[in-house]
């Protein structure tokens, strides 16, 4: 490969998938390796050989899925280790085999080229299509396709560099592919792996729930950068923002507060400071744990979606009050807030029967899709009540943009829940659309609490897209019209006695914690990993 193209530093913003920061050397991903895999033409003869080669490989394959599945769900979770139970449904599927048994007898061709041909054809058509999520599951095509050729070829699941001399396989390495895979990414020695870049992957993907999962930073979207790169480039991430830097100069790094070569020390947990309560914000049941260790006053925010997202299909009833109860009762009496399904913009799946949009993130979401759809409503409400007999439950509605439409919301929670035992319940806004703060006394009469989310906000009130990297200059908090809302919804909360919060990521950055403090705001919501920063930072301000 041609060494690197750039030697200065150069800036790149993708889309943040996994949160964390990570600065190392980079090891590329070779994913082109089976280039090289012998593809023939073979006598009619050698076709009941190659085919029993074919019948031999996905007897293998099927076997290291299954040993993959147990060792994830062991390391992260049940939910995650579906993924590759998934992908051995499809490998096993006989219509599938069957149909690369006839490339091989019809075609007389190898059993490596019939498999490539095959899956080349079905990876195609599913990146074809207009649902995002179909295109994604494109992905479990191609990792069939390298499982088999694996096999077939005799060549271990690892990391192959483009340059083979004096590689570290990827310890201590940022790994840069052309796109993260869920074995990628969990086949590796990730316990040394510094963190992930990818041209293409999008956040609901298999391999970001996994990255997420396994505390790896990763950034995704990075068009050609792979052109631009040598294995030992140094390279700076970051997950929370998505930019990725190649050769960072000292005065970036000293901003970034970042030691070469140096893998993240795991935070240590800070006890709570008096005057500002920190709570987590959690997408998965299983992240309880971490906020504990970080001695989370509560949960501010549990993004109850990404159950469904990473089961890929709806949760019934009892499955969604599993995840709920574990929660409420690590808790042990502290106050945790579920956000109801919060499904569109860039958060669909097909599993969820959403009508195609030309702009979902101001089309049929958030608190206007439930209110058509009890059917997922109706299960969640009563999984919820259930789990509030293990204590407090605080529900945040999403997407909030009248107060009527509030009450409305709520008076169908109350009905579906109306035969069910419960705890305390607790019904409050999501200030995330102007149109709502505007209303904030209004909201805040009705409602038991509120919640300011402040990505959408910023999104909403300065009409810019989050993830779009060419207009990301322009999603910045630093504008006074945006603390001038923030200062509204404060006084209408001290108007009314309602609790209120921050939970966006903006909750986490101690650069405006003082200002949040200035106008009011108590209590935030913070990843776990940011807990023990913020408190350091109440500590121990800066000047």
């Amino acid at each position: 490969m041609e060494q690197v193209k750039v030697n200065s530093e150069t800036r790149f913003v993708g889309l943040p998938i996994s949160p964390g920061l990570a600065l190392s050397q980079v090891c590329l991903f070779n994913d082109h390796r089976r280039e090289g895999l012998r593809v023939y033409r073979i006598a009619a003869e050698s076709v009941r050989y190659e085919q029993a080669r074919l019948r031999r490989a996905i007897e293998l394959a099927g076997q290291r899925l299954r040993d993959l599945s147990a060792r994830v769900a062991e390391r992260i979770g049940a939910p995650e280790a579906a993924i590759f139970d998934a992908q051995r449904t499809i490998l096993s599927d006989e219509g599938l085999s069957r149909e690369i048994d006839a490339m091989i007898a019809n075609h007389r061709l190898n059993a490596e080229a019939a498999v490539a041909r095959t899956l080349d054809s079905y990876e195609t058509r599913l990146r074809e299509l207009d649902d995002t999520h179909l295109r994604e599951r494109a992905t479990d095509i191609g990792e069939i396709r390298r499982r088999l050729l694996d096999t077939l070829g005799n060549m271990g699941s690892s990391l192959h560099c483009w340059t083979q001399i004096r590689c570290l396989r990827g310890t201590n390495r940022i790994i840069v592919a052309e796109e993260l895979t869920p074995s990628l990414t969990v086949e590796l020695d990730t316990e040394h792996i510094m963190g992930f870049v990818s041209e293409r992957g999008g956040p609901t993907s298999h391999a970001a729930i996994l990255a997420r999962a396994l505390g790896i930073p990763a950034v995704s979207g990075v068009k050609g950068i792979r052109e631009l790169l040598a294995c030992g480039t140094e390279l700076l991430l970051d997950g929370d923002t998505g930019e990725v830097i190649i050769w960072p100069d000292d005065q970036t790094l000293s901003r970034r507060h970042c030691v070469q070569n140096r893998r993240p020390v795991p935070p240590q947990a800070v006890a709570p400071v008096a005057g500002v309560t920190v709570m987590a914000n959690i997408s998965r049941a299983a992240e309880v744990v971490d906020a504990l260790s970080m001695q989370a006053e509560g949960i501010g925010l549990y993004r109850t979606e990404f159950e469904f997202l990473a089961a890929e299909r709806l949760l019934d009833e009892e499955e969604q009050v599993a995840h709920y109860a574990s929660v409420v009762r690590a808790m042990d009496g502290r106050p945790v807030h579920f956000r109801l399904l919060d499904i569109g913009g860039d958060k669909e799946a097909p599993f969820f029967d959403l009508p195609k949009e030309d702009n979902p993130y101001l089309g049929f979401r958030g608190s206007r899709l439930l209110l058509s759809r009890p059917d997922l409503l109706g299960p969640q409400a009563r999984a919820l009540a259930r789990a509030s007999v293990h204590g407090p439950v605080h529900v945040i509605y999403p997407m909030i943009v009248e107060v009527e439409q509030f009450v409305r919301l709520r008076r169908l929670f109350t009905e579906a829940i109306a035969d069910i035992p419960a705890g305390p319940i607790f019904h409050g806004v999501m200030f995330e659309v102007p149109a709502a703060c505007l209303q904030a006394r209004e909201m805040l009469e009705v409602a038991d609490f509120g919640s300011i989310g402040t990505n959408d906000l910023i999104q909403y009130l300065f009409a810019v897209d989050r993830n779009n990297e060419q207009v990301a200059y322009d999603c910045s908090p630093d504008r006074p019209v945006f603390w001038s809302l923030i200062r509204r919804i404060v006084e209408a909360a001290e108007q009314t006695g309602r609790p209120l919060s921050v939970c966006g990521e903006l909750a986490g950055d101690s650069r405006y914690l003082p200002r949040l403090r200035e106008i009011g705001i108590r209590t935030v919501s913070v990843a776990p990993r940011l807990i023990p920063g913020l408190r350091r930072s109440l500590i121990h301000p800066s000047p």
